[in-house]
């Protein structure tokens, strides 16, 4: 082996290891929707979350990956420790995939058929439509096969290329001696491990292992313990994952790596009792790509096989090693880690912006009732309220940013856009709330009171009111564009109100019923509760646009309300039911 198969081996190991990453982060981005399906599996069950574990690793190609994901959800509360396990066990059994489709390089007959089998016969052609597709198409989805496409042919030349290069040290007596050295099971083990942990991929080191077959010198005595070892280096993606995690991030990491530590030592033993008690011929034997992937597999699902049904003991054992702080530690609510998963981000995105929705309509409400019933707890309530719709805007608002800074698909890009759009407006709903608020605490500090007929209307615009925000809230929560119908006649009626009530309002100053101050609150209350469903109104609207991918939200009303019989239907229902009557 000279300095030009050198350079050839690091250039095809190169090219392996990009077209790897760039297949996996297509894969990730194509599979979005999948992954959304297969994450709702995770509270299903223990043979769920094994199932769950192996699709999306078989998805993804990387069970790194995916525990770098699990620890993420159950850092951010998406997932508990006990499900993550199952999960963690799902993703060995799942990395074994790629171990098969690389092993289609070592096909060799003569047969054309078996010939065609070969990735070197099929990736130029894969390569000519993923560029194709890359380059030309403006589908972003047509470009994520284009990129998985083009990783995978990339990733195969590397293979093709690094076995071309190494073939020649099947000469050289030094490679064979270090082969030899690693039949001890300890030293094989520890290879196995410090070159995964470096190239952090599992996957990948099974390709180089698979590719050194070429020399004749790698025996099934000495690739077993590399195999080995390659499981517990794997780990350290998700070790370093953790660090910054809270307890429950870390105790995932530790169970990615305890479970492999433990599978590895039983396998280790067994190795070591075989190889000592039967000798068997086969260790002996040159090992093939073919070879070195049911060797993969057969470790992994025989350490899933011996440690599936003790899932609760680990569980109890890395909680004991990592033990429940004295004071209750803060779960972060968005994980940077999950960024890596724009689906699942996004998911959890919609989830957070869910709780705030309910924080910032609850402390809306509230400010009603601090109206008819003021208490300093209530006011309490309501500041909280709108600090905690505040702090999700914050939070929401930086980490959907970052995500778009990702290259994500259309679909995931535009959820982002509606998200960001809409934190916004409940944002604004939870500052109405501390203004209504104010507003009742002015009131009773300057002992002001509405006249009668001014109660009269209070009231039934804070029902109509009332009556939006839970219309937006249900639509939101449960997707319903549907709403549409209710929540823009609605609105209309609301700003009918608002005028209404401003004229009537004239009419008792003019009249002496009622004196400038009250006046003053009077015309801030109208105008927070109007503008409060105005911003429900935003919300609907915006669900709509984005669903039609339209964002021209004030055209799309100005159609809806010329062209919509069901507007006029409920526009004509709700103003019976919120008419004023004064006595």
């Amino acid at each position: 082996m000279d300095i030009f198969d050198f350079l050839s081996l690091i250039g095809g190991l190169c090219l392996f290891l990009f077209g790897m990453n760039i297949m996996g982060d297509a894969l990730e981005r194509r599979a979005g929707n999948s992954l959304k399906s297969l994450l709702g599996k995770f509270t299903s069950g223990k043979v769920a979350g094994f199932l769950t574990g192996l699709g999306i690793t078989a998805i993804i190609q990387s069970s790194s990956a995916t525990t770098v994901m699990v620890v993420g959800f159950v850092n951010s509360g998406i997932m508990s420790l006990k499900q993550a396990i199952n999960v963690i066990m799902g993703a060995n059994v799942g990395t074994t995939a790629t171990a098969w489709i690389l092993s289609l390089g070592g096909i060799d007959s003569g047969n054309l058929f078996v010939k065609l089998l070969k990735p070197t016969s099929f990736t130029p052609i894969l390569a000519l439509v993923g560029i194709i597709y890359t380059m030309f198409s403006k589908n972003t989805k047509k470009k994520d096969t284009g990129l998985i496409l083009l990783g995978f042919a990339t990733l195969m030349f590397g293979m093709d290329s690094m076995s071309a290069a190494v073939s020649g040290l099947r000469d050289v007596p030094q490679f064979q001696q270090l082969f030899i050295l690693f039949t001890n099971p300890i030293l094989g083990v520890l290879a196995g491990a410090i070159l995964t942990a470096i190239i952090q991929s599992s996957s990948a080191s099974v390709g180089i292992l698979q590719a050194l077959t070429s020399t004749g010198g790698v025996t099934y005595g000495s690739a077993i313990p590399i195999i080995m070892g390659q499981n517990i280096g794997t780990c350290i993606t998700a070790v370093l994952s953790s660090f910054g995690a809270n307890r429950n991030g870390k105790r995932a990491a530790l169970v990615h790596l305890m479970f492999n530590i433990i599978g590895t030592v039983i396998c280790l033993v067994l190795f070591y009792i075989i190889k000592i008690t039967v000798m068997p011929a086969i260790l002996n034997d040159e090992a093939t790509y073919m070879g070195i992937a049911v060797c993969h597999s057969i470790f992994n699902i025989f350490c899933t096989i011996c440690l599936f049904g003790f899932t609760s003991q680990i569980e109890k054992l890395v909680c004991r090693l990592i033990p429940d702080a004295k004071t209750k530690e803060e779960v972060p609510e968005l994980d940077e880690r999950l960024l890596t998963t724009p689906s699942i981000a996004i998911k959890h995105c919609h989830d957070l912006t869910t709780e705030m929705a309910k924080h910032a309509i609850s402390t809306l409400k509230d400010g009603i009732s601090s109206l008819y019933d003021y208490s300093e707890e209530l006011a309490e309530k309501i500041h909280d309220g709108e600090e905690k719709t505040d702090h999700y805007e914050d939070i929401i608002g930086d980490y959907l940013v970052k995500l778009s800074s990702h290259q994500i698909s259309e679909e995931d890009s535009g959820e982002a856009a509606k998200l960001l759009k809409i934190i916004g407006d409940l944002e604004r709903i939870s500052d109405h709330g501390v203004n209504v608020l104010e507003s009742a605490q002015e009131m009773k500090d300057k002992n002001i009171e509405f006249t009668p007929s001014a109660i009269n209307e209070i009231k039934t615009l804070t029902s109509a009111v009332n009556e939006i925000l839970d219309l937006t809230l249900d639509a939101f929560i449960n997707g319903k564009l549907d709403a549409v119908n209710n929540v823009e006649p609605l609105e209309q009626i609301i700003d009918n109100l608002k005028e209404y009530m401003r004229e009537s309002h004239i009419k008792r100053l003019q009249q002496g019923e009622c004196g400038i101050e009250a006046g003053f609150v009077w015309s801030d209350l109208l105008t927070n509760l109007e503008r409060t469903s105005d911003h429900c109104s935003n919300i609907v609207a915006c669900m709509v646009d984005m669903a039609h991918n339209n964002m021209n939200l004030h055209e799309s009303l100005k159609n809806y309300r010329l062209e919509s019989k069901e507007y006029k239907e409920k526009y004509n229902e709700y103003s019976k039911k919120y008419a004023i009557i004064n006595n």
